[in-house]
């Protein structure tokens, strides 16, 4: 009883502490942000990210549902600023206090974003406004390629006027050494003349410049920036036309997104993004399978025995793991795998691709150093390909050649950043790359192997480039900037072993070659009123023969293209002057760019002799081409839902001179035609429909350097209805060519045909943050 007695009181004080710290400790344990967003008229708005950060580490992230609510749980104390961003509209911030009750019922009201407001990374290689940039930059954010019809992200990137690929010819059925992307007309072939990256980081071949469009799932892509206008001054090489920075999903949340289609031609698809969030830690794993059986190129008046649908498949897997230390540091390490096979439209004519790359970053930022990123990336690829030749009659092929083109590259880049006062910020950096590679062929004669072939050779490039951008004053800002190239081809070499008799063998050694480029540009943009602002650049840019311009001859139909490693770079020097009108409170966006380029040396595919059978040209530097034009582009968000856009490009693009085939003289620039029109209407609410339709037509143009063959003009439609069927789940229908337009995209006289309509149905799931 005594010691009842003396432990009671100490009892009774336990019991009074508990109760009063376990309920607060509960609750503080249990704190939770909740509420919900909606626009101004009161609808809910599905797919806003709602997320809660302090700067100090990566903040808690979730997405509201179809009735524009959300809830997520906190940790004891917490605080900071709460940001609620969606597609259309304006970024809303606002401070959370620790331990107050005002997060746990929010009503978050959001204002139509001004189509100028975007945010642009690749124009200046530093955030910039899209309203405070000279350059010619076009925003394709996530919701609007979801809203096309396109099944691969090149088709989709025809929204861009300009936007071309050789041939008239997309990913879906083209081979890929034709996939080199032309911007402004400065003239298209298999190399690329506009740097594409992905994530900063170039996904160009390197050996042959064309693009894969498929290493880059469309799931995981967050939005796709287009610059337009020579951008050597930043990007290097091939940055001719401009530069194309495909930017993909950080792991900043748990979700999963899967669009999983099925349509005619035999043509089943699945793209897949998915992250897992752990507290600093993050990891993404995008994924994409594609498959179709394609069609019949050939026009059906000269179709023969041998033809057969061109069709192909790739998978690609892609992932990524990522340390993050604060909202502006951040460490990962990332690895891509890539497969590819194709069907070319005839019994044997094949080829596959196999790529692996890994690459590794880091970013780091503070307030007084700036902002610092560094990357790393390389691996190996094989490239297989077999030509033949096609009877006059196309009733029978024959082998000509078997070609495996192996290369390895390996390269490096970093950039720093920093705001200098008030008034300019300055970027610097370099890159270098380094690229091994080889054709190796096995030539045939009368139906047997007569020779093996081989060349290659390397090249190692570098590159260091500054800018600064300076608020002259609060209505002019002035933009500075050069780079320094150098790159040397070296340890190049031809081998050609004769396997009958006599059984010979030929090398010959190309001497090591060295070349540098200085690549300045200057631009001005000034703002006449809040609304009207003009622009004016001027800038030099180039690009450097790829290993297989220089060393790999290829065969596509009757046409035998040779190589020439006496090719020296392409140089172009250019201008360019426009105006920016943001009428309506920025509710719209107009814009017209008068442009013209010169390009000395390009490099075009030059006819030297023409028979019954074969067509034979060789890579050649032309003496001068000239590009000018003009490029009008409009946009505008006339309510939530309803967006407008339109883009017009008029272009003439001449060969201006050319000693050593003077007939060249005036004629058009083969693959670039005098008008293209682009143009796209969107109805988007994902709490029922969207819908989404988009035109492109383009004007007459020439197949070949002697405009011979002239490919008609064209006109098609694609259109997109997709409909909610539960939260997390959409059904849509997608149709390409809707109105089955059959178009001519190439000659070689043989005339090939653009693709029939497409009609895919499929759904898009959607859990967790995207």
């Amino acid at each position: 009883m005594f010691i009842t007695s003396r432990l009671n009181p100490l009892v009774r004080a336990l019991a009074l502490v508990c109760a009063l710290y376990l309920p607060s400790h509960a609750q503080a344990q249990a704190q939770r942000v909740a509420g919900v967003v909606l626009d101004q008229a009161g609808a809910p708005v599905a797919g806003a990210e709602v997320s809660l950060g302090n700067g100090s580490r990566a903040a808690s992230s979730v997405t509201t549902g179809a009735d524009g609510r959300f809830s997520f749980a906190v940790g004891p104390g917490a605080s900071g600023t709460l940001t609620v961003q969606a597609q259309g509209f304006a970024p809303y911030r606002r401070e959370l206090r620790a331990g107050s009750a005002e997060g746990t019922n929010l009503r978050i009201v959001l204002e139509p974003a001004p189509v100028a407001e975007q945010v642009t990374v690749t124009a200046m290689r530093a955030e910039t406004r899209l309203s405070e940039t000279a350059a010619s930059v076009m925003v394709l954010s996530a919701r609007e390629l979801g809203t096309t019809a396109a099944a691969t992200l090149d088709d989709a990137l025809r929204q861009s006027p300009g936007f071309s690929l050789f041939r008239r010819s997309g990913s879906r059925t083209a081979n890929p050494t034709s996939q080199g992307v032309s911007l402004r007309g400065v003239g298209a072939s298999g190399a690329s003349r506009a740097v594409v990256l992905d994530d900063g980081i170039p996904i160009s071949d390197p050996f042959g410049g064309w693009i894969y469009w498929g290493r880059v799932p469309r799931e995981s892509v967050e939005r796709v920036e287009i610059l337009r206008g020579g951008a050597s001054d930043l990007y290097g090489s091939a940055a001719l036309g401009g530069v194309i920075n495909i930017l993909t999903q950080r792991p900043r949340a748990t979700g999963l997104s899967l669009d999983a289609s099925y349509g005619n031609q035999q043509t089943p698809d699945a793209s897949l993004s998915a992250s897992v969030r752990l507290g600093q830690w993050g990891a993404r794993l995008a994924a994409e399978a594609f498959e179709t059986k394609g069609y019949v190129l050939v026009d059906k008046d000269e179709r023969g025995r041998i033809d057969r649908p061109a069709g192909g498949r790739h998978t690609t897997l892609d992932l990524m793991l990522e340390r993050a230390f604060s909202d502006q540091r951040r460490a990962f390490l990332r690895g891509a795998i890539f497969d590819e096979s194709r069907q070319n439209g005839s019994p044997l004519q094949t080829n596959e691709t196999y790529i692996r790359q890994l690459s590794a970053g880091l970013d780091w930022g503070t307030e007084r150093w700036g902002s610092f990123s560094a990357r790393l990336y390389g691996g190996p690829q094989v490239y297989d390909q077999v030509f033949t030749a096609i009877a006059a009659d196309r009733n029978s092929e024959t082998l000509t050649r078997r070609q495996r083109v192996p290369a390895q590259s390996i390269g490096v880049l970093s950039q720093w950043s920093r705001a200098a006062g008030a008034r300019a910020v300055l970027v610097a950096g370099f890159d270098g790359r380094e690229v091994r590679g080889a054709s190796d062929e096995l030539v045939y004669g009368g139906g047997r192997a007569t020779s093996l072939v081989g060349a290659g050779g390397r090249e190692r490039a570098f590159g260091l480039f500054a800018q600064n951008l300076v608020r002259v004053t609060s209505r002019a800002i002035l933009t500075v900037g050069a780079r320094f190239d150098r790159w040397r081809n070296y340890d190049a070499r031809s081998t050609t072993q004769r396997l009958t008799p006599p059984l010979t063998t030929t090398v010959i050694n190309f001497p090591d070659r060295t070349e540098t480029a200085l690549s300045p540009r200057a631009s001005v943009l000034l703002k006449a009123t809040a609304s009207l602002s003009f622009t004016i650049a001027g800038y030099r840019a180039f690009r450097a023969p790829t290993l297989n311009e220089l060393y790999r001859a290829f065969r596509v139909g009757d046409v035998l293209t040779l190589a020439n490693e006496n090719l020296r770079a392409e140089r172009l020097a250019g201008g360019e002057a426009g105006a920016i009108l943001t009428p309506f409170g920025g509710r719209a966006r107009l814009r017209s760019v008068f442009f013209w380029s010169e390009i000395t040396r390009p490099i075009a595919n030059v006819t030297l002799a023409v028979t019954p059978a074969l067509i034979t040209r060789q890579r050649q530097n032309l003496g001068r081409t000239r590009s000018r034009g003009l490029e009008l582009e409009g946009e505008t968000r006339l309510t939530q839902h309803w967006s407008l856009s339109a883009g017009y490009l008029l272009t003439d693009a001449v060969v201006r001179r050319f000693p050593a085939n003077t007939s060249l003289e005036g004629l058009w620039i083969p693959q670039v035609p005098r008008h293209q029109l682009t143009f796209q209407a969107q109805y988007t609410n994902p709490a029922t429909v969207t819908l989404g339709l988009q035109g492109r037509a383009s004007g007459a143009q020439f197949d070949d350097d002697q405009n011979l063959f002239r490919l008609d003009k064209y006109l098609t439609l694609d259109a997109l209805v997709l409909r909610r069927l539960a939260r997390n789940l959409d059904m849509f229908v997608a149709a390409e060519n809707l109105f089955n337009q059959r178009y001519e995209i190439g000659r070689t006289p043989v005339t090939t045909l653009g693709p029939p309509r497409l009609i895919r149905l499929g759904i898009r799931l959607r859990l967790g943050s995207r």
